[in-house]
């Protein structure tokens, strides 16, 4: 049997509650806000409380999977050319027997795939170093429903210089952290053999989404280990069970981040800047969360693949994510009234000016003090930090 998590430091736990607390105090001060689709988003929610989580965790249904797809996406050789090209190179389940419009569907959603899980372009050379990454990206079908993919980078198992491949969820359902532990379950059994991967999946595909606070257990067999039981849990409180805020509370100060919210509530065009993927994919969806109990619903991209980067000259509202390596790229384009974010600096390479005054002083006062004092808690170590982005500071703000 395995080991339980253990759990957070107390002190990002804090930090994280102290945001949970300033997004209760924009819920509860801000009841009339006027800002179009997310108002219509809140009348929604009142009318029927349970889409008030539907960005969030849908509840489960009859029929309704843990997951859709498990991809495996390689990069494979283009020609006698230099780049590479990401391709899936597993795939579970395979689906037979689609209708048409379902085989169409299927095609257009793996053809994307490949494109965001290598975001950084084609250029790549075997490694032999290479740390791993968990980052994840949305996908937006015709009807505004979405999916996610929830993604790990890394070097596989070997010897000598190798290229990296990503394990790839497609699920409609966003929990992060829990997601977080499949791919765990997933890269350990892979490392041994991808035939160890089918039955811990078809279990989990026809196990049911846990309610609030339920745990579902797997049971599943590894050669030379034995069996296992693993147990999915689902925290209690739903609502912003998928957002993890410590990256965001490292990177940026307390106004920066109002800032970055005031933006939001008036629709307007936010760019991420960051230098991983890691990164990159929390802060942004821990922004999108600060809007809760509205929700984000034009263009968003936690992470922009290169092929993609005129995404930022579009005229209309969109959040996106870019890699720090595409910086100058994005500068150079014709781009109006957008806040460029450098995640990595904490400073705002671009904006509008006004962001400041957007909200009312003294409610931007009752934020700041629901806040309280910043920390000087270290960074935590491990795959997922970035070294170069700065500590959230301890003097008053």
């Amino acid at each position: 049997m395995r080991l339980p998590t253990p759990p957070p430091h107390p002190r990002l736990e804090k930090m994280e509650g102290q945001v949970v607390g300033m997004l209760r105090l924009f819920r509860n001060r801000l009841p009339g806000l006027r800002a179009g689709s997310l108002q219509d988003n809140l009348r929604d929610a009142a009318k029927e409380p349970e889409r008030a989580q539907e960005h969030c965790l849908p509840p489960f249904a009859g029929g309704q999977h843990f997951f859709e797809y498990l991809l495996v996406v390689s990069l494979k050789k283009k020609g006698s050319g230099a780049d590479y090209e990401p391709t899936i190179t597993y795939q579970f389940p395979k689906r037979e027997n689609l209708l048409r419009g379902q085989q169409e569907e299927e095609e257009r959603l793996l053809g994307a795939i490949p494109l965001f899980c290598f975001p950084d372009g084609n250029e790549w050379a075997p490694l032999t170093e290479y740390p791993r990454e968990t980052f994840s990206f949305v996908l937006t079908n015709v009807d505004g429903s979405r999916k996610i993919g929830y993604c790990r980078r890394l070097l596989p198992a070997g010897r000598g210089p190798r290229l990296p491949k990503v394990y790839c969820i497609i699920s409609c359902i966003g929990c992060f952290g829990l997601f977080s532990k499949i791919l765990d379950e997933v890269e350990k059994r892979h490392q041994i053999s991808m035939a160890v991967i089918y039955p811990f999946m078809q279990g989990l595909r026809e196990a049911a989404f846990p309610a609030p606070g339920k745990t579902v257990t797997l049971k599943s067999f590894i050669p030379d280990s034995g069996t296992e039981f693993i147990s999915l849990t689902r925290p209690l409180d739903s609502h912003l069970e998928h957002v993890d805020f410590s990256s965001l509370l490292r990177c940026l100060r307390f106004e920066q981040i109002l800032q970055i919210f005031a933006s939001a509530v008036l629709e307007r065009r936010i760019i991420f800047l960051a230098e991983g993927l890691s990164t990159l994919s929390q802060c942004i969806h821990a922004a999108a969360a600060l809007l809760y109990p509205f929700s984000w619903a034009h263009t968003y991209i936690p992470v922009v693949p290169e092929r993609l980067l005129d995404t930022v000259c579009c005229p209309t509202p969109f959040m996106v994510g870019v890699q720090m390596r595409f910086q100058q790229q994005v500068m150079d384009s014709p781009m109006e009234e957008v806040l460029l974010v450098n995640l990595c600096e904490g400073t705002f390479l671009m904006s509008v000016g006004d962001e400041k005054d957007i909200l009312p002083p003294k409610l931007q006062d009752d934020i700041l003090d629901s806040l309280g004092q910043g920390t000087n808690e270290p960074q935590r170590s491990g795959e997922e930090q970035e070294p170069s982005c700065r500590l959230l500071p301890t003097e008053d703000t």
